[in-house]
């Protein structure tokens, strides 16, 4: 598996206006904000799930309210369609689990 070429990353990206190319250019970046920590930490149970149905696990961390998510496909050395899938899954549960 090959990663992505530039072009096609800022295509992607052009999509995920919430997701930031990381300083190194193999990963894609995310910081969210939850009202409470039980809401962060169902916003994870339920991107695990995904996570782990597409066979395919972020590097992330919860500070009580805040969690951070990076995507790369580490076997590819970076980016990935299945990091731009797993971007869109997240962005849809952070939808429906952050505060307006």
């Amino acid at each position: 598996m090959d990663p992505m070429a530039s072009g096609d990353v800022a295509r992607e990206l052009a999509d995920l206006p919430r997701w930031l190319l990381a300083a190194d250019g193999r990963s894609i970046v995310r910081e969210l904000h939850f009202a409470s920590f039980s809401a962060a930490f169902g916003f994870m149970t339920a991107v695990a799930i995904d996570a782990e149905a597409m066979d395919h696990h972020p590097d992330w961390s919860n500070s009580y309210k805040t969690v951070s998510v990076a995507l790369s496909t580490h076997v590819a050395g970076g980016l990935t369609q299945r990091d731009f899938a797993l971007a869109r899954q997240i962005d849809a549960h952070a939808v429906a689990a952050l505060p307006d």
